[in-house]
Order: C-alpha cells, then sequence, then structure tokens
C-alpha cells in the first residue's frame, strides 16, 4: 500500500493566499483557506487515488521551540482571517473521514516525521509520500521508499532528488539549515555561510560535526575558507541551537498511525453535508466522490 501525510497546514496557507476571489461563508466570513484544503484533498483522493490517508495541523503555531529560541516564528503578521480558520479547517478534515494530527507542543512537520518514520517500518506499505514542499521535511525522505511530493509542481523527490537540489542528502539537510538559516521559521544562520559554500562542505564532510575546524585541513573548493571555518568555530554552540531547531522530532504521540487506521474509505455523508451547510460552504457540498454511507 501507499500512505500520504499532507501538510494541512501549508495547504490551508496555500489556498487563502492564492490569486483569486476570496471565498465568503455565513456572516461573510473568509473561507478561502479551508474552501481550498477541501478541493485539495477531494482531489489527492479522487484523481490520484490515494487510498490511506492522514493530515497533520498546527493548532497554534508557536511550539516548543518558540522556548529555545525567542526568534522562532510565530502568529505575529498571519491575517487574522487566516488564524481563524485554523480551527474550521480541522473540523474539515474530519468530516471528510481523513485521520487528523493537530499539534499544539509540537509542529505539524513534526507529526509527519513521527508518522513517516514510523510507518517505513512495516512491510505492508511500500511506499510513503509526504505532501509538502517545504525542505524541513526533506530530511525524512529514505530511498525511493519515502518521498516528498511537491503536488502542485508535480515533483517527487527521492533520496537522489533531494541530493541533486538542495546538494546534500537527506540526513544532512538539518545542518544545511542551521548554516545558510530558514527565513520561514526564524533563524538566521551562521555569517558568510551561503547555500552554495554549506552544501559544498557538508556533502563532503556529511555533518556539521565532522567539519575540520581549521581551514587548513579542509580539502574542498569554497571561496573563503578561512573566514567560514573561523565563523563556524566561533559560533558552534549557535549553530547547534539552529540544528536542534531544524531537527524534526520523532518522537511526537500520535493516535491512528498505523496503516490500517489511515485507510480511507469514503466521506461520510451527515457530518460532511452538515458541515458544508453550516459554514457555508454550498460549492463543496457535492464535491465528495465516494460516500461511506
Amino acid at each position: 500500500m501507499e500512505i500520504h501525510l499532507v501538510d494541512a497546514t501549508y495547504e490551508l496557507f496555500r489556498a487563502h493566499h492564492a490569486p483569486r476571489p476570496p471565498v465568503l461563508g455565513r456572516d461573510g466570513r473568509v473561507l478561502s483557506g479551508v474552501a481550498g484544503l477541501v478541493e485539495t484533498l477531494l482531489a489527492l483522493l479522487r484523481d490520484e487515488g490515494a487510498t490511506h490517508v492522514a493530515c497533520a495541523t498546527d493548532r497554534v503555531i508557536r511550539s516548543f521551540r518558540n522556548d529555545l529560541y525567542a526568534g522562532y516564528k510565530t502568529d505575529a503578521g498571519v491575517p487574522p482571517e487566516l488564524l481563524a480558520q485554523f480551527p474550521i479547517a480541522e473540523r474539515a478534515i474530519e468530516a471528510l473521514g481523513i485521520v487528523l494530527w493537530p499539534m499544539v507542543e509540537f509542529e505539524a512537520d513534526d507529526a509527519l516525521a513521527t508518522a513517516a518514520e514510523h510507518l517505513a517500518a512495516e512491510r505492508t506499505v511500500e511506499r510513503i509520500f509526504i505532501c509538502s514542499p517545504d525542505k524541513d521535511l526533506a530530511q525524512c525522505v529514505r530511498g525511493d521508499r519515502v518521498v516528498l511530493r511537491d503536488r502542485r509542481r508535480d515533483l517527487t523527490y527521492d533520496e537522489r532528488a533531494v541530493g541533486e537540489k538542495w546538494g546534500v542528502p537527506p540526513r544532512a539537510i538539518p545542518d544545511l539549515l542551521a548554516l545558510v538559516g530558514d527565513a520561514a521559521d526564524g533563524y538566521p544562520g551562521l555569517p558568510g555561510w551561503g547555500a552554495r559554500s554549506a552544501a559544498v562542505v557538508l556533502a563532503r564532510y556529511g555533518s556539521l560535526d565532522a567539519i575540520p575546524q581549521r581551514a587548513g585541513d579542509w580539502d574542498v573548493p569554497v571561496r573563503n575558507a578561512v573566514g567560514l571555518a573561523s565563523v563556524l568555530r566561533d559560533r558552534w554552540d549557535e549553530v547547534g541551537l539552529y540544528r536542534t531547531l531544524a531537527r524534526l522530532r520523532l518522537d511526537v504521540p500520535l493516535d491512528e498511525v498505523g496503516p490500517d487506521a489511515l485507510r480511507w474509505r469514503g466521506v461520510p455523508s451527515e457530518p460532511y453535508l452538515s458541515f458544508c451547510d453550516e459554514i457555508g460552504l454550498a460549492r463543496q457540498r457535492g464535491r465528495p466522490h465516494l460516500w461511506l454511507d
């Protein structure tokens, strides 16, 4: 069987910011994100034939990482009309009959990483698609069995493709992000370290810990090796913190994580239709192609 693990927070954000007229529900509230999320999940089930599916969401934007680093991402700057759609989106996922993992202490990415790790140990699972374009999740890729799927661009990244795109193998993605930073997550990386220099050095040595402290011991073609080595040495604790922020957790407590629990059997008609009527998603009422009852 194949498993599809969906970053529903990404889908909600993408749909809300899509360049099209807003979708308005009852009382004129904006539901563009929720409507788009429902449409993309139904397309996954209908057009791509997904049979075993789960979604992870960020019930709140903050996580344990905010306690580790004050500059880590928060909900500052997120439009109120988008934040208001978070709980509605979770209701929509459950109304579709899809397993939901809502995160509070952890992030949605942590839930997806944990699930992928757990499911990869199941002999009946042939392939796991992590549905997100987020490079953070590229660290979860294993061979061609656990892959990163960018559905919007119709791209699938196996281990070889991750190396071709980001210049390092999946296991080194947290080290790469620690060096270059991640603006979306709010940490800056180290001065002078760019994507190319970081990828070249990590491709040679494999991890931050294996990089020689002295530039004279490096045997890689990068400019200003002396300066880069000095920054890395002087800011070792800082880059270690950034790597901790970038590493996805594999110990998130999840309900319904077994393959059988993720099997999608159709949309339960009464809960789904009641949900659409309650919030005012008239256009989505007739979209499901398979009903559970």
